[in-house]
C-alpha cells in the first residue's frame, strides 16, 4: 500500500491522537491506508471509520485492510466536508473519539488523475472525485474573467505574477482554448520568461486551480466546524497540512475555539507550535518536508 502514498508523521499522529481501548476514530483521508493501519495496530481494540472521496483509493486499498482487521475497519465513500451527515446516515454514529485529517495530495493522485501534473500531459480536469464535482480546470481557465483568474492564482497559489498570467491567459484563449496540462504549463513558462528557480513556473498556477476546482479550503473549513460537535469530550483532532493556506486555517480555527470559553464546546491546543518531520523521517521520506501537524483535545 505504500506505493499509493507513504504516510507522514506516523509516530506523531499516534502520540496526539492517543487511541484508547474500544475507541472509535475517523480517518477522513484514507488514501493508501497507512495511518489507519497504524492506528488499528497501536490499539488492538479500537475501530476506525475510513473516509475517502476517491473511489479508486478505497477499491485499491480497502480489501487488504478488511482482510487484516475485519470489522474493526469500516469504509465510507464521500467528502469529509459532510462527515456528520454521512456518519449519521450510513453508520448511525453521532460521536467519535478522534478525527485524523491528512490534507496532502498523494503522488498517485497527482500522476494518475487527469490534469494534476504538468509532468504528465493529460486533459485539464483536476477533479479529485468527478462523481461529486462538475467544473473542471479547463472550464475555469476558459470561462473565468481575468480578474477572477488573478484572484484564484494569487489567493490559492500565492502567485506573485497572478495578474500578468491571468491577462495573458484570457488573451491567448481567444485563439486557443486551454485543454491540456502541457499546453498550460508551457504557456505559463513562456509568460514568466522561462525557469529561474527550483520549481516549475506553473507550479503555483496548478496548485491554485486544483484547490479551486476541488473546493479544498471550503471542505477543510466545514470539517473543522463539525469536529467540535462530532468529538466526544476528551476526543482528539489531528490535522496534517502541506501548505500555508491549510495550516493557517487550522491554526486560526483552533485559536478561535480554544479553551477556556464561557459557554459552548472548545479545544485545548496540544501543539503550541507546529510539529514537523524528524531528520530521520526526512531521510526515509523527503516528501514529509512540507508536512505540518497540529492537534487539539475537545474540552
Amino acid at each position: 500500500m505504500n506505493t499509493y502514498h507513504k504516510s507522514v508523521l506516523v509516530e506523531e499522529v499516534l502520540h496526539y491522537l492517543n487511541p484508547q481501548p474500544n475507541g472509535l476514530y475517523v480517518d477522513v483521508t484514507f488514501g493508501g491506508g497507512g495511518h489507519t493501519r497504524e492506528i488499528l495496530k497501536k490499539e488492538p481494540t479500537c475501530r476506525v471509520i475510513a473516509f475517502d472521496w476517491d473511489r479508486v483509493a478505497l477499491e485499491k486499498n480497502a480489501p487488504v485492510m478488511k482482510e487484516e482487521f475485519g470489522d474493526r475497519i469500516q469504509l465510507l465513500w464521500g467528502n469529509f466536508a459532510h462527515i456528520q451527515r454521512l456518519l449519521k446516515k450510513e453508520k448511525n454514529i453521532i460521536e467519535v473519539d478522534g478525527i485524523l485529517a491528512d490534507f496532502g495530495t498523494s503522488q498517485t493522485q497527482i500522476f494518475n488523475k487527469e490534469g494534476f501534473s504538468f509532468l504528465v500531459d493529460s486533459p485539464l480536469d483536476m477533479r479529485m472525485s468527478p462523481a461529486h464535482q462538475r467544473i473542471t480546470a479547463a472550464y475555469v481557465l476558459n470561462h473565468a474573467t481575468a480578474s477572477e483568474l488573478a484572484t484564484i492564482f494569487f489567493e490559492l497559489g500565492e502567485e506573485r505574477y497572478s495578474r500578468k498570467i491571468a491577462r495573458a491567459l484570457v488573451e491567448e484563449r481567444k485563439h486557443n482554448k486551454f485543454m491540456r496540462t502541457k499546453q498550460l504549463a508551457d504557456f505559463v513558462e513562456t509568460v514568466l520568461g522561462g525557469r529561474k528557480g527550483r520549481i516549475h513556473p506553473a507550479t503555483k498556477v496548478f496548485q491554485a486551480l486544483r484547490i479551486y476546482v476541488n473546493k479544498e479550503l471550503e471542505n477543510i473549513k466545514m470539517l473543522l466546524q463539525q469536529s467540535l460537535d462530532l468529538l466526544r469530550e476528551d476526543g482528539r483532532l489531528v490535522c496534517i497540512s502541506f501548505h500555508s493556506l491549510e495550516d493557517r486555517m487550522v491554526k486560526h480555527f483552533l485559536k478561535d475555539h480554544s479553551c477556556p470559553k464561557e459557554e459552548g464546546k472548545c479545544f485545548e491546543i496540544l501543539t503550541k507550535n507546529i510539529v514537523m518531520a524528524t531528520p530521520e523521517e526526512l531521510a526515509q521520506n523527503p516528501s514529509a518536508r512540507s508536512a505540518r501537524l497540529r492537534a487539539a483535545r475537545r474540552c
